[in-house]
């Protein structure tokens, strides 16, 4: 099975609209578990890494690469 790519801070689609109508979240802490924040109400969620990638359907915006570093 093919790992899905994702990044911090990219805007990911889960297979399950949020209550609040949207099903757009931005990926905010990463590790073992992954945090995620709904863009329409601001929720956020954590769930384990395996559960994540389940649920997750596409990536809809990637996060831009950090440059800041000199």
């Amino acid at each position: 099975m093919e790992r899905k790519q994702f990044a911090l801070n990219d805007v990911v689609q889960m297979k399950k609209a949020h209550p609040c109508g949207t099903n757009a979240w931005k990926v905010i802490r990463m590790g073992a578990d992954i945090r995620i924040k709904c863009t329409g109400c601001e929720h956020s969620v954590m769930l384990p890494r395996l559960e994540f990638e389940k649920k997750m359907k596409k990536v809809l915006i990637q996060a831009e690469p950090d440059n800041t570093t000199e």
